[in-house]
């Protein structure tokens, strides 16, 4: 079963990454821009997601994606854990994130490297 230590693993194993606590809880940068959280219920985690496409998102999976009142005017949605189908989504979900936040020489770097492992 995927959990929050899915999570925290898949998100420090990007490059650059760091793990900060805010708001009682673990939050995932890099070059100091939050890109996951995990609440405190840990059945859950929250990632970036442009509000023009978190609509649809939500719409077409309800039961995996959802936005909590107090976080509707934000760009994030959150993800239920227990509703992903495997690790592979998890880390797509999570990368998907990290690419809004991380500055384009990373996400350049990253692709480079997904796309010709053992390269560089």
């Amino acid at each position: 079963m995927i959990d929050a230590d899915d999570v925290r693993r898949i998100a420090l194993s990007l490059p650059e990454t760091l793990e900060k606590e805010a708001w009682h809880m673990p939050t995932f940068r890099v070059a100091g821009k939050m890109f996951v959280t995990v609440p405190d219920d840990r059945t859950s985690f929250a990632v970036r997601c442009p509000r023009h496409e978190r609509a649809e998102l939500i719409a077409a999976e309800p039961e995996k994606f959802w936005v909590p009142p107090h976080e509707a005017s934000s760009a994030w949605v959150r993800v239920r854990l227990g509703a992903l189908e495997d690790l592979d989504e998890l880390r797509d979900i999570v990368v998907d994130s990290w690419r809004q936040a991380a500055p384009d020489r990373l996400v350049e770097a990253h692709t480079e490297a997904r796309d010709h492992p053992g390269r560089g």
